[in-house]
């Protein structure tokens, strides 16, 4: 059996407009879900396009209190528990840790259940929800009824600082959260997990401070492309050349999680990220 992944994020807003945004349906709609619907203690759903298997909604109400909400979510026949947990980080700062079951990386690898999107569905949701209480423009939901897979996003800096985050080794390894090798050239590597991890996407095309196309192999080509305006910079990201037949909804929910922190490097002051240390998460929520 494996052990419940865990997340863990420091939320610009105190524990009482975070708990709102949880559980207010106007709100999940907003943030999380096409559809949703709540009255606790007897009912917590939500659906749509942007829920993996949202056809209907499939979570039932386990528990709900001030600070902790837990829920069932059958996921490809298989009954998987979520559990977020809420607790004060000063007083006007929230950590929100979330819990779930039923996680296994085999499955984004392989693609053999839907259950493989889990982590990077909630790092997404998660970034959005950080977003909405900081008054930011949402990212680009992750539509699961969709084989498109674009999107934009506005970021308050000249586009050379922002190609430069995009293409430098260090910065990216440090707004993302996770080692990245990139070598900024036709041909170059780019290594998540940096380049000593013995794997490495490969660049094929780049045109220096405009546009960038990195082959994934079978999760097909990621590309870049910047556009400044008015001392803000509009990137838009596209993804494409997989098989259809098994979109990489994984991988594309957590390359938009990831720019959310982007846009938050360049925007913030004494920038930060939202996300805690693994330890961190898995304390918080044992």
């Amino acid at each position: 059996m494996t052990e419940p992944m865990t997340l863990a994020a420091r939320l610009a807003a105190p524990i009482t407009l975070v708990r709102r945004a949880l559980t207010d349906p106007a709100e999940l709609r907003v943030w999380l879900a096409e559809y949703a619907e709540v009255d606790l203690p007897k009912r917590y759903e939500f659906w749509g396009r942007y829920t993996p298997e949202g056809d209907a909604a499939h979570q039932r109400l386990l528990h709900a209190d001030d600070d902790r909400l837990r829920f069932a979510w059958l996921l490809d026949g298989v009954e998987t528990t979520t559990e977020i947990a809420l607790r004060p980080d000063g007083p006007d700062g929230t950590v929100l840790t979330l819990s779930q079951s039923h996680f296994d990386f085999a499955d984004v690898v392989n693609g053999t259940s839907i259950r493989g999107v889990l982590q990077t569905y909630w790092s997404l949701a998660i970034a959005n929800l950080a977003a909405h209480l900081e008054g930011r423009p949402l990212l680009p939901k992750t539509d699961f009824t969709s084989t498109e897979f674009r999107g934009e996003l506005v970021i308050a800096a000249p586009a050379d600082k922002v190609w430069e985050s995009l293409t430098d080794s260090e910065q990216a390894s440090t707004w993302f959260g996770y080692p990245i090798g990139i070598e900024p050239w036709v041909g170059g590597r780019y290594a998540m997990g940096g380049f000593e991890s013995g794997y490495a996407a490969k660049v094929v095309d780049l045109e220096p401070g405009r546009r960038m196309s990195v082959d994934w192999g079978p999760s097909g080509v990621t590309n870049w492309e910047l556009a400044e305006s008015e001392g803000k910079t509009k990137l838009t990201f596209v993804q494409s050349g997989f098989d259809t037949q098994n979109p990489p909804y994984a991988a594309w929910s957590g390359s938009v999680a990831g720019l959310a922190e982007l846009r938050r490097f360049h925007e913030v002051p004494d920038w930060q990220p939202i996300w805690l240390p693994e330890e961190a998460a898995a304390g918080a929520a044992s």
